[in-house]
């Protein structure tokens, strides 16, 4: 069905200056349209077919209109960090249930995570992947492939086979790799591909069982803790080893001041590294653990009000590129245990979105910075077609109310997890309707 979208206000950030907003090693995209009026989209044959001021045109007779006004319309957004736990362990996450997750909290595409069960290493793991994808016909699945054969950070994984039949990037993600040289080599060789290469910075060597930020708030706890300097050396060594091989690293879940602090100056001189974080780095402190809530544990754990500011600035000036949800369901059996058993993550596709419109409403970040960071950076970084509303693109747009008020119901999530600390916040602003390829595949209009 053909659809009208009458009276939106259209928040597009590759085409608000004149040009795309530019990463290291990417060229830019001209304009083709642009307004802060509301506009009526129409949308044909699941492409934009035309975009005008409210009114301005006849309503096509082949229409299904939907009333939009005080709603705004973005490009669909990119979730460039998700876990489906599908293949193994299906009891946590299907790719279904999580591409149902994903287009609930507006995400019109996800990257999915090589920690499978076996690990997404080879490519019969990767088209089994985009498969049950392309079954669910909900969310765009990118495959993210393995590092190393079996996450084991020992020989690495096949990143031509992997690349021909559809994976974006390579990450070890859940494991960083230890050993130097193999990280090198990756980063030359995922050149030949056009492959990003995503990094999980972390030394084991100063982990020593931590299972929380090491501070004054795992002392009073009685918990091991694990310090920040185990994320930043890392950092520093992707920093560097990005520098010696002229190629890119995207650096993930960034959670530290100290790791804000030496991304902001590779970036001042010239080294191509990119990096994300996720909402709970911005939204929560250690603190959230008193209690022992399980919930509030995840690697990289919870950090400092210190470092919840500096990952805000990092945000706010452009040296944190991307935020992404690092959705990491776990069932009951993995999270009602002890602190130290419980597995880590939080579920956090459904969230993501809301928590990021707290910096907007907060005078943090722009609606356009947000939706830069959630859309079209995440994008660019992976090397996927910049999402755009424009005549003639295919129709990938998220419908955002940012004044809808609701409170987090766990119950209400359509992942098949549960595990957020965010259970019974009241947010404001969240994705009302999903639409990819001119189809509707969600929709929660008043």
């Amino acid at each position: 069905m053909n659809l009208y979208l009458k009276g939106a206000r259209i928040v597009d950030p590759s085409n608000l200056t004149g040009e795309a907003p530019v990463l290291p090693g990417f060229r830019s995209s001209p304009v083709l349209f642009k307004t802060n009026v509301p506009c009526d989209i129409y949308i044909r044959n699941g492409k934009i077919a035309s975009i005008a001021p409210q009114g301005k045109e006849p309503i096509p007779a082949d229409a299904r209109v939907i009333d939009l006004a005080g709603k705004i319309v973005t490009p669909g957004l990119i979730d460039m960090h998700t876990h489906l736990r599908e293949p193994g362990e299906e009891y946590k996450e299907t790719i279904a249930t999580g591409c149902l997750a994903a287009v609930s909290g507006g995400f019109t595409a996800i990257a999915c995570m090589p920690n499978t069960k076996p690990v997404n290493d080879n490519k019969s793991i990767t088209e089994y992947i985009l498969r049950k994808a392309q079954e669910a016909r909900l969310a765009t699945v990118y495959p993210i492939g393995a590092i190393s054969k079996g996450l084991q950070g020992e020989t690495l994984a096949e990143f031509g086979d992997m690349r021909s039949v559809g994976i974006a990037a390579v990450t070890d993600d859940g494991r960083p790799v230890m050993n130097g040289e193999l990280m090198r080599r990756a980063l030359e060789y995922a050149r030949n591909f056009d492959l990003p290469v995503i990094s999980h910075c972390e030394d084991l060597t100063l982990y020593s069982g931590g299972v929380m930020n090491e501070g004054s708030v795992s002392t009073q706890l009685g918990l091991p803790g694990i310090p920040a300097v185990a994320e930043e050396v890392m950092v520093f060594r992707e920093i560097r080893l990005a520098a010696l091989t002229a190629s890119s690293v995207h650096i993930a879940h960034v959670s530290t001041r100290g790791s804000v602090d030496l991304i902001r100056q590779a970036k001042a001189s010239g080294i191509n590294v990119t990096a994300e974080t996720a909402p709970h780095y911005f939204s929560l402190t250690e603190e959230a653990v008193t209690g022992y809530d399980t919930n509030a544990k995840m690697n990289p754990p919870l950090r400092t009000a210190e470092d919840v500011a500096a990952i805000i600035e990092g945000l706010k000036d452009g040296t944190i590129d991307a935020i992404a949800s690092d959705h990491a369901p776990h069932s009951i059996l993995e999270k009602e245990v002890e602190f130290n058993m419980a597995a880590n993550g939080i579920v956090g596709l459904e969230t993501a979105l809301p928590l990021t419109l707290k910096l907007v409403h907060t005078g943090h970040l722009s609606l356009s910075e947000a939706v830069a960071k959630l859309s079209t950076n995440p994008s660019r970084i992976l090397r996927l077609e910049i999402p755009s509303i424009q005549i003639g693109q295919r129709a990938d747009l998220t419908i955002i109310d940012p004044d809808r008020k609701f409170i987090v119901d766990i119950h209400k999530f359509q992942s098949r997890s549960k595990n957020s600390p965010f259970h019974g916040w009241e947010l404001k602003g969240k994705a009302v309707m999903t639409i990819i390829n001119g189809r509707i595949v969600f929709n929660d209009l008043d």
